[in-house]
């Protein structure tokens, strides 16, 4: 989060941060020297070097239950471009290793194109597809067909073919996947496994938890989620003002009013505006709270898009107004052809009911460069807001056209002895 929702328009830094490399990132501020993208690529890669791994000895058991030894395949192709999604999106072209290399070799490897990139994930996913089971074959918490199928059409969308984007999407609706008719149920630690995860991280609080329950909450704690938080951010304004009051995402995902577990029990909550989607009660710091990676919205809003740019804007405001009907809880707010008579207004609606929905799971980012409004949107942001004076903050950006790509860690060029060129812009 603090790569991907730090540098927009959904949250920003607050005094108690204690994050090297955040508050660059929320100013816009990339730098090679950054510790947060350095950690983020050498752990990806490292996810990458442990599916190459299994591939590479896929052949040495002899003992495989029928049909193992391809899931297995299929899980390590699926996370595998996973991990290259992400990084791809991030970095533009990488280094491509689908194989085990010796140090050596690995310091000689150079960035592939990302037409390259794109293309092994493709590859990777479609054989995932074809080697996995369907989520009722498969224990929870692992790759799925159907999470398989969701995350090709995703990347067909991010490489604007929209014909092959269609065809996985079609592929979904026989996978048993539905939106929650609750949208705070999402963020129940009761209601984890339901039919709209169809990938998810999980987690056991206290043994093997995350800290994202603690990081946005309040530094005194918030009562009966736990005693002390991280307040590493808040939610931004701009973000912020664009809940409708009766729209349900918003209490699910900002609580305004905020009151010290340590104080009288009579004293009035105050204005505090923190992120609580993920706010459940926890271990400080080991939550155990399964954190979504691909929900069927994705798939439902993907869709949307994807209808309308086959020219079907009535098909497309069918499964548009699909979240907005869960958001208020019926047709009353749902949007109509003349609200999406245009490409831009329909991209208008499509990306706010994105951020909307999506706010603070790692989607903001990669929207606004995919759609190439990050040199607008981010250009001028409201951050804090004065309750009291009615008056925002607001503060000043410079994105630069650059800055679609992050650029590559120094560390990493240093290791290669100049085989990886830095990305334009930040030499």
């Amino acid at each position: 989060w603090a790569i991907l929702e730090m540098p927009t328009d959904n949250m920003h830094t607050t005094g108690y941060f204690a994050i090297g490399g955040m508050s660059e990132l929320n100013n816009m501020a990339f730098s090679q020297s950054n510790p947060l993208l350095a950690a983020f690529w050498l752990n990806t890669y490292n996810g990458i070097f442990r599916a190459n791994s299994v591939l590479a000895n896929i052949d040495n058991p002899v003992d495989y239950k029928v049909n193992q030894k391809e899931q297995f395949v299929g899980e390590a192709k699926f996370m595998r471009a996973l991990f290259y999604f992400d990084l791809v999106r991030m970095f533009g072209g990488v280094p491509k290793v689908t194989s085990l290399l010796s140090i050596d070799v690995a310091k000689t490897v150079t960035k592939a194109s990302e037409d390259e990139i794109y293309a092994l994930i493709i590859e990777d996913l479609k054989d995932a597809v074809d080697k996995l089971p369907t989520k009722t074959g498969i224990a929870k918490g692992r790759a799925s067909k159907g999470a398989a199928i969701a995350l090709l059409s995703k990347v067909y969308v991010y490489r604007k073919d929209w014909a092959n984007a269609k065809i996985y999407l079609d592929m979904m609706p026989a996978h048993g996947y539905q939106l929650l008719p609750a949208f705070a149920d999402l963020w129940k630690l009761d209601k984890e496994d339901n039919n709209e995860v169809i990938f998810a991280m999980k987690y056991t609080g206290g043994t093997n938890g995350h800290t994202l329950s603690s990081d946005f909450i309040p530094y005194f704690g918030v009562a009966g989620i736990a005693p002390a938080g991280n307040e590493n951010a808040f939610p931004s304004w701009s973000l912020h003002k664009l809940y409708q009051t009766d729209d349900t995402r918003k209490t699910a995902t900002i609580t305004e009013y905020w009151k010290s577990p340590a104080g009288p029990p009579a004293a009035p909550a105050i204005w505090y505006p923190y992120i609580s989607k993920y706010a459940v009660a926890h271990t400080q710091n080991s939550s155990g709270l399964d954190l979504p990676v691909i929900r069927y919205a994705d798939v439902v809003l993907l869709n949307a898009e994807v209808l309308y740019r086959l020219n079907k804007p009535d098909l497309a405001l069918v499964e548009l107004n699909k979240v907005r009907e869960r958001a208020f809880g019926g047709t009353a707010r749902n949007y109509t052809l003349a609200d999406i008579a245009t490409l831009e207004t329909f991209m208008d609606k499509l990306l706010l009911e994105r951020q909307l929905e999506f706010a603070f799971e790692n989607e903001r980012w990669y929207d606004l460069v995919r759609t190439d409004r990050f040199m607008t949107v981010l250009k001028q942001v409201e951050m804090g807001y004065n309750n009291a004076t009615q008056t925002p903050q607001v503060v000043n950006l410079s994105p630069q056209p650059y800055h679609k790509y992050f650029p590559i860690p120094q560390t990493e060029i240093e290791k290669s002895n100049g085989a990886l060129v830095q990305n334009d812009g930040y030499n």
